[in-house]
């Protein structure tokens, strides 16, 4: 949506907000207009993170509008939702009133339920901002492979995914984050997509720090959709030039054992592993060439390598990716939903919204997310680093 409509959208909304809580506050506090005050400022900053890419600023007075223009998106987000639902209760408690004939305490219920929703949109994205702005914690997912080698048994990858490098998220989170998934010790390391949310020109000095990762066979990386908002093309030449491995609809053959000892071809192939990855399954809609495809992922993989895993961003790969003989399927995209209400809208669109799942033959694991995206705030779905080990069904 535009900027102006979305303004104009946002201010109406807050004006509704308003109408809703400063009345009713009034009743309680003559401090109501400090309420006021904080809808005025949010209506008036949210359009900044938008703005200030345009304008001709400096780089420390756009970052300061994005901060409070993109906090205030936060806040302004549950305190909405919360006064739609005050409204709801309200609604339920005169109708059932209404019905039974109860007396409701109407001069005390409607000023403190509008202090409850100031003050509960005002704790949620506090605890959300700090929920945010923490270092990932690790995750352990032991997925079970039926007919997993030996060889393959413990075989782990450290995900991460959705971090989102842009206005808020710069170089010194990335460090940390990649401080964490190294001290992991890894055999793999997969970046489900959506790093970045800029141009390679804006964002190359803080996306540098992922030049740093260390696993035995390497890091390798797909395409999210907010790649390709931001140049896709740049984006995985500038990837490739910091030693990370690119997969776009393709696959590598990881050797995870010494086989220098091994006697046959089934030795051989039972110490290998299927590392495939997809581009965005919206791919196709920026670059035709670019069309999402687990199938072609496989092309001239070895037939007698049958543990065969792979990285598409989108859990609505997964129908897919099973249907071509994959056995896990790592993802992420939904973020578990970020904060309350979007969890609920997430299985809209996608079918699965986080966390390790089945579908006919295949496992797919579907990341929170390492970061954030819009709003500094998470609140129910904290954000993670995924170590995902592979073991063997003892089904």
């Amino acid at each position: 949506m535009p900027i102006r409509p979305l303004s104009v959208l946002t201010a109406l909304l807050h004006v509704y907000i308003a109408l809703r809580l400063l009345p009713a506050l009034a009743m309680l506090t003559p401090a109501w207009p400090l309420a006021l005050a904080a809808l005025a400022v949010s209506a008036a900053t949210i359009p900044l993170p938008f703005v200030s890419r345009r304008a001709e600023r400096s780089a420390t007075a756009r970052q300061v509008l994005q901060w409070t223009g993109l906090i205030s998106m936060g806040w302004f987000s549950s305190t909405f939702v919360l006064t739609l639902v005050r409204d709801a209760g309200l609604l339920l408690a005169w109708a059932a009133a209404s019905v039974a004939g109860w007396a409701v305490p109407w001069q005390a219920v409607l000023p403190w339920s509008a202090l409850a929703v100031l003050a509960l949109a005002t704790a949620v994205s506090v605890v959300g901002f700090l929920n945010a702005r923490r270092t990932a914690g690790v995750k352990r997912v032991e997925v079970p492979i039926r007919g997993l080698p030996a060889a393959l048994e413990g075989f782990t990858i450290a995900q991460i995914s959705d971090i989102h490098v842009g206005p808020t998220i710069r170089s010194g989170y990335i460090q940390r984050i990649v401080d964490t998934v190294n001290r992991l010790g890894a055999d793999a390391i997969a970046i489900t997509g959506d790093l970045v949310d800029g141009t390679v020109a804006e964002l190359r000095e803080h996306i540098a720090p992922l030049a740093g990762l260390r696993a035995r066979h390497g890091t390798f990386v797909v395409t999210g959709n907010h790649e390709y908002y931001a140049g896709a093309h740049a984006w995985i030449d500038e990837l490739r030039r910091l030693g990370l491995t690119v997969l776009l609809n393709e696959h590598v053959v990881l050797q995870t054992r010494n086989v220098r000892g091994a006697q046959t071809d089934e030795e051989l192939f039972e110490s290998q592993l299927v590392l495939a990855g997809v581009t965005d399954f919206t791919a196709g809609h920026f670059d035709a060439a670019h069309a999402s495809d687990p199938q072609l992922a496989l092309f001239d993989a070895p037939p007698l390598v049958h543990t065969r895993v792979l990285l598409a961003h989108q859990p609505r790969s997964a129908p897919s990716a099973a249907l071509a003989g994959y056995q896990l399927q790592l993802s992420g995209h939904t973020h578990g939903g970020q904060f309350f209400p979007w969890n609920l809208f997430v299985p809209m669109q996608q079918p699965f919204t986080a966390g390790l799942h089945r579908l006919h033959d295949m496992w797919i694991y579907v990341s929170r997310g390492t970061g954030y995206w819009g709003p500094p705030k998470r609140f129910g779905a904290p954000s993670e680093i995924t170590l995902v080990t592979l073991i063997a069904a003892r089904d």
